[in-house]
């Protein structure tokens, strides 16, 4: 525990005894883990950024008192000294429990991203964004056949078992990935490309073939490192159940709600409905075997409210009825400074957080203006980052002084993957507006007309610019994006549609300038936010939720790209990092308004202590106490006393 919150446990010992009457399921069925969730709108995976809800004014939580004991069996009541409680990851009321679903609208159980959510559902392997290592989770080890890597051997912890008590075995993961294929869910579409088959030498023992090029050569080692952490492991008997009640129909598969699911992880479903999703811990659950955590995690129920915007889960933060909070909060330090609260964030001071992700500011080069390089990068060197990180990150972000722009997050592995000197003169510190002038004036696109703004073939450099409503913080950073553009004769229009119009606009390609985040810290990083940024393959996708948004080609970007999946020297793959940069920096396709975590991370420390700190030296990272090798964090969690 920091400093700070040992001084403040024991004027808060009260309030603990006080919170911990508090309960959490509202009103609703009794019946747990209902199959009538609403098919309701729910937006898909993909769109489901932890902004989504609008910073509107308070809202009422509707949490009310409940008796402490479950002795009755209650779904509506909860322990509070039982119950971890979380704020800013499940909007909305659950789809189904289906990991083959597009459309679950399931963040709390279902949630593959640089790093998989397992609190239900297991990977084999679990990601850590503190030293990009995989650590074992269902398997135990993984090494390549060969020094080409065309395939795999994975060994599976023979403790691992199923939530109806059977063993966990090969069969299993081969029939998962079969499954996958066969019913195309979005990972049986996409890794196909690398993997070939995923079959079983043993109970314990999976081999894993590469898919291979027209060389003989494995289309991408990365992506498949990423798939061990990424795929679900699901129970053979229950998908041959699934498949039966469906008839083996692709679309019925998909849309099965899998309410009745078979899973290995630590928690199964407890109740759900349109105001709380509530876990229950397995009291047999495998992890508490020697060969894993030797224990079961500490809360024996995981509850999240679904609260009605960021504001409402403030503020159920503050009053200790939110543990973890995955929530952008303006002037964090002050819930701890001014108001004294015992609330802690991963680091003490600025940025608070591990920043581990980019938002960016993508210009569509398919826009006539736009396609000029001159243009982008003087919109880009005349923007005022230093405002950016002061105003709309509230200082929650490095500036490009501590860390220069660059491809690669600012966590210390990926800064040493790039010569930072080799594109020193290339860096645009921001607010240069002199320099940004002077750029478009020798390239010739001036304000012809007098009006205030330049002109480009005869028509005035005038664009949209465009997040989604109520994300504040990447509202007031577009804001300052306009404002500046307007110092060298740009002129630059907001435009804050709804979260879905948004996503439809940027996977489409109708807009004309849009803020989006690139990946953050994962197996396939820096490589796969490289592709983000500059991967021509991603620029004619009809539908594109990949990356390069802003349309960008460059036939030398690509030949690089499709290297260094395939490299290990270091030596060589600093070089193409490096020559990567230098290419982004030049040709600005995009550019950095900020660095920001992966996820927010600030946690109440009023009934749970024990959260991973920086310098804490557990290796434990900040993403929630849910996601990848972050869920470490639940067995190292002990009450207030």
């Amino acid at each position: 525990m920091k400093a700070r919150s040992k001084r403040l446990v024991a004027l808060f010992a009260t309030l603990a005894m006080t919170v911990s009457l508090l309960a959490g399921c509202g009103g609703g069925s009794s019946e747990p883990a209902s199959s009538d969730s609403s098919e309701g709108a729910a937006e898909t995976e993909q769109a489901a950024e932890p902004e989504a809800a609008e910073d509107t004014d308070a809202a009422d939580t509707g949490e009310e008192a409940a008796d402490t004991s479950t002795a009755s069996g209650d779904v509506n009541s909860t322990p509070r000294n039982e119950t971890l409680y979380f704020a800013g990851q499940q909007w909305g009321t659950i789809n189904d429990w289906n990991p083959f679903s597009a459309n679950s609208n399931n963040a709390m159980a279902i949630q593959q991203k640089d790093s998989s959510r397992t609190l239900i559902y297991e990977t084999l392997f679990m990601f850590n964004m503190l030293d990009g290592q995989l650590y074992p989770l269902l398997a135990t080890d993984w090494a390549w056949d060969d020094d080409a890597m065309t395939s795999m051997t994975i060994h599976l912890n023979p403790d691992a078992h199923w939530s109806d008590g059977s063993a966990l075995t090969a069969e299993d993961v081969a029939y998962t990935w079969d499954c996958n294929v066969k019913y195309e869910s979005s990972l049986g579409v996409d890794f196909p490309n690398y993997v070939e088959s995923i079959t079983a030498v043993d109970d314990t023992t999976v081999e894993l073939k590469c898919a291979l090029d027209d060389a003989g050569n494995p289309t991408n080692p990365l992506k498949v490192q990423q798939l061990l952490q990424q795929m679900y492991i699901m129970q053979k008997a229950y998908l041959e159940t699934v498949e039966t009640r469906n008839d083996s129909d692709k679309e019925a598969m998909k849309l099965d709600k899998m309410d009745d699911l078979v899973a290995s992880g630590p928690y199964m479903p407890f109740y759900d409905d349109d105001q709380k999703v509530v876990f229950i811990r397995d009291e047999n659950y495998w992890g508490q075997a020697d060969s894993m955590w030797g224990k079961l995690p500490a809360p024996k129920y995981i509850a999240h409210v679904i609260y009605a915007d960021n504001n409402a889960g403030q503020i159920a933060l503050k009053a200790g009825e939110v543990d973890v909070c995955q929530q952008f909060i303006t002037d964090v330090q002050k819930l701890w400074e001014d108001e004294g609260l015992p609330i802690t964030t991963y680091i003490d001071e600025p940025p608070y957080g591990q920043c581990a992700t980019m938002p960016s500011c993508w210009m569509n080069v398919d826009v006539e203006g736009l396609d000029q390089v001159e243009v982008r990068k003087a919109i880009a060197m005349a923007t005022d980052y230093d405002q950016i990180i002061a105003s709309a990150m509230s200082n929650q972000s490095p500036t490009f002084k501590d860390v220069p722009r660059s491809t690669m997050n600012p966590t210390d592995g990926e800064q040493a993957l790039y010569d930072q000197a080799a594109v020193k003169d290339l860096q645009f510190a921001g607010n240069d507006i002199d320099g940004a002038n002077a750029l478009l004036d020798e390239a010739g696109i001036v304000d012809s007309d007098g009006d205030g703004i330049r002109e480009y073939n005869g028509k005035p450099l005038s664009f949209k610019a465009e997040c989604p409503d109520g994300w504040t913080d990447w509202m007031a950073s577009l804001e300052i994006v306009a404002s500046s553009a307007k110092n060298i004769g740009i002129d630059i229009q907001t435009y804050f549609p709804d979260t879905n119009t948004f996503y439809n606009d940027i996977t489409t390609g109708a807009f004309e300038i849009c803020m989006n985040s690139p990946s953050g810290s994962s197996v396939t990083n820096p490589w796969g936010r490289c592709m983000q940024f500059l991967s021509s393959q991603y620029a004619d996708l009809e539908v594109n939720w990949s990356g390069n948004w802003s349309h960008y080609r460059n036939d030398e970007a690509d030949e690089i790209l499709a290297k260094i999946p395939l490299e290990t020297d270091e030596a060589t793959l600093k070089e193409y990092y490096t020559r990567l940069n230098e290419i982004y920096l030049t040709d600005v396709p995009n550019f950095a308004l900020m660095y920001r975590p992966e996820l927010f991370y600030a946690v109440n420390e009023t009934v749970w202590t024990g959260y991973p700190m920086k310098d804490d030296g557990s290796n434990v990272p900040p993403t929630d106490c849910t996601d990848g090798y972050g869920i470490a964090a639940l067995y190292n969690l002990t009450l207030v006393e």
